[in-house]
């Protein structure tokens, strides 16, 4: 924490006011201002939060950044999809609980309990011996309701969230490669100019080496 708050304050006083200009800085600032207040009474939740000073590795290595970087800029996205995912859940909660609660009123008898066993079924946690086969000794056909549940919300809006990120990854990728080779061709273009302005002036030197031989 010592070496943490030294950063700091040299940070500060070497950006000033810019420091909290960036996202990152501030983030830094936060982690170790946590960490600096003190665990008397009144503050143990601060001693529990000091954890979170974990988080600076996060700014330190650059794939983690990059990673997170990504990761915001995909909630709008993501957020879609979990909006999409919440309806889907709110359907079939409420169908559940009017199929199968009275039978089975410890996974199905509220919306709530319901919405947590879709949630356990959509993870493949113990859903086939621990919860759809109990069912299907009472229901036979039950899996009609359980076998598209898992299909779509498993194998198509949770792999949405994922294609969503690996894009971002991607397009992040591609902006940086893009970045580079500008930078390269930019200093390939001053280069020329600089051999260019070094002809001309080995030329000018000739120049004047036969004027002053004649």
């Amino acid at each position: 924490m010592t070496v943490f708050t030294i950063e700091i304050i040299l940070r500060i006083s070497v950006y000033k006011a810019s420091f909290f200009k960036d996202s990152w800085s501030v983030f830094d600032f936060v982690i170790v201002a946590i960490s600096l207040v003190p665990t008397s009474a009144g503050f143990e939740i601060f001693r529990v939060l000091r954890v979170l000073r974990l988080f600076r590795l996060i700014t330190v290595v650059p794939q983690m950044k990059k990673i997170i970087v990504a990761l915001l800029s995909v909630i709008p996205g993501i957020g879609a999809i979990a909006g999409l995912l919440t309806l889907f859940f709110y359907i079939f909660a409420i169908m559940s609980t009017q199929l199968f609660g009275e039978t089975f009123p410890e996974w199905f008898g509220t919306l709530g309990e319901s919405f947590y066993t879709l949630f356990q079924i959509m993870t493949l946690e113990s859903w086939s011996m621990g919860i759809v086969r109990p069912i299907m000794e009472v229901y036979p056909y039950a899996w009609v309701f359980f076998v598209p549940f898992i299909f779509v919300s498993t194998f198509i809006i949770v792999n949405l969230i994922i294609a969503i990120v690996v894009d971002a990854m991607n397009e992040m990728n591609a902006n940086e490669e893009e970045t580079i080779i500008q930078e390269i061709q930019s200093n390939e273009s001053s280069m020329h100019e600089e051999i260019q302005n070094l002809r001309s002036d080995i030329h000018e030197l000739k120049v004047l080496l036969q004027e002053e031989r004649k």
